[in-house]
């Protein structure tokens, strides 16, 4: 039985068939350190799947993915192109494998004709997704179902559809579909990043906010390069963007609408410097610092009316705020001990815990929306890390290291992790790289030239 899902969408209910590869991958996962709950031994053993791990190292899972089939002439293009983005979605999670067109045994010519197993099993294709793609009016459609190759079971089916200009995304909702089904976790390709873009010379370089997919693709500028830009992050709608500015001469936080790219300074005291902000979970507050007379804490305000209280009172220096998912609590850096070091206090202010005790520097924390793990950078003798510790400051894991690495963000369903690192030498520039929660799958994301200060948007609406 199938049941209707938002934009015209079905998914299948879930079925004893669809099990045996979702329980199956999720026991390598947590085999590999993925933080996932594993999977019942038992029904592990008799899944047919065969991922095996050497060293700690998991070995993808082996996918077919057919040409999706064109239903007119006018759809070749579309189908071609959207099936490349599914690809290179699923295969770029380091979890999954693509078998090349040319070791394919079995054709598919229709969507609707019936699947031949045997075919798909001699080449080990453990999941097999097919598709296909109209065109009419201007308007796309199109259909994809993935298979478990070895029990014979339809994973997912959906029908999706939008105007031609965006292929791109419903591919990538094609892909999240796949991902989802086998993985068990939450969808994540289908959504944007904003950051900080560079040009120029190394000892001159303008900066200008940009906004892309979270693969690179769709790159668009919201400011131009005539002042200094910081540490935008997008709202929880993924709708606003606020960012540090040095427009007037000093840091001030902006608030820009990222669809109409128009902006507007938030409320300020006169003779102050504020920076580092970053939404609440519910969009209708901001937290940031806010310096005067040499004295940084950190300060919420409500966007509407610029009403704004404080929420610490130190001599130290408070930065770097982010909440909690369900908008209880806040982490921050400050160097009240000392040193750079992370804590939590709950969002109204008060009290504040330390939860970092390695050794180094800690800095720039940011709240898993799962809630789970906060993301942080590390400075060690000579290096940086991108790292991950419970909320209690346990379980501390180091998932990066080089000559400069900082600034991670998280993508939407808490399990892979974009940042900031830069080259050492004087040919050194900054570029946006992600890793997955284990450590893995380390990547660069292309950009036009340098990029620093990157925030993931939630899942487009």
């Amino acid at each position: 039985m199938r049941t209707r899902g938002h934009s015209g969408t079905t998914t299948p209910t879930p079925t004893e068939g669809t099990r045996p590869m979702i329980l199956r991958l999720l026991l390598i996962a947590a085999l590999a350190s993925v933080a996932l709950a594993p999977a019942p031994a038992a029904q592990a053993q008799s899944s047919p799947l065969r991922i095996e791990i050497t060293q700690g190292v998991i070995e993808p899972l082996p996918y077919a993915v057919p040409m999706f089939i064109a239903e007119t002439p006018e759809a070749a293009q579309a189908a071609a192109d959207i099936t490349a983005v599914v690809t290179s979605d699923l295969t770029g999670t380091g979890l999954m494998r693509d078998i090349a067109a040319s070791a394919h045994i079995g054709r598919i010519t229709s969507f609707d004709a019936p699947i031949v197993y045997a075919d798909w099993k001699a080449i080990n294709a453990q999941a097999l997704i097919v598709g296909s793609v109209g065109v009419s009016g201007g308007r796309l459609t199109v259909k994809f179902r993935m298979f478990d190759v070895f029990s014979g079971a339809e994973m997912v089916g959906q029908q999706l559809g939008g105007g031609e200009a965006s292929w791109r995304r419903i591919a990538h909702k094609a892909a999240d579909a796949a991902y989802a089904a086998i993985t068990g976790e939450g969808a994540y390709f289908d959504s944007r990043v904003v950051f900080v873009a560079e040009t120029g010379d190394k000892g001159a370089r303008q900066k200008r906010l940009a906004v892309m997919d979270y693969d690179g693709a769709n790159l668009q500028y919201l400011t131009d390069s005539s002042t200094i830009v910081l540490s935008p992050r997008f709202s929880p709608t993924g709708d606003r963007v606020l960012y540090t500015t040095f427009e007037t001469g000093f840091p001030r936080i902006k608030l820009i609408d990222v669809a109409a790219v128009t902006g507007r300074f938030l409320a300020e005291q006169p003779g102050t410097m504020t920076f580092s902000p970053r939404f609440s979970p519910d969009g209708a507050r901001v937290v940031y610092s806010l310096e005067q007379d040499g004295n940084t804490d950190l300060w919420l305000m409500d966007i509407a009316s610029g009403a704004a209280n404080r929420l610490t009172n130190s001599p130290s220096i408070e930065t770097s705020p982010s909440f909690s998912p369900d908008g209880s609590k806040i982490v921050f850096e400050s160097d009240r001990s000392g040193t750079q070091q992370l804590y939590i206090m709950p969002a109204a202010g008060g009290d504040a815990e330390r939860i970092s005790f390695g050794d180094g520097r800690y800095s720039t924390p940011v709240w898993s929306p799962r809630g789970d793990l906060i993301a942080f950078t590390k400075q060690s003798p000579g290096r940086f890390h991108i790292g991950v510790m419970r909320t209690d400051g346990s379980e501390e894991r180091l998932l990066t290291a080089s000559f400069l690495d900082e600034g991670p963000t998280w993508a939407p369903n808490g399990r892979v992790i974009m940042f900031t690192r830069e080259t050492s030498g004087a040919a050194g520039e900054a570029r946006l790289y992600s890793v997955d929660i284990s450590g893995r799958n380390l990547k660069q994301i292309p950009t036009p030239g340098p990029a620093s200060d990157p925030a993931w948007s939630p899942l487009q609406p």
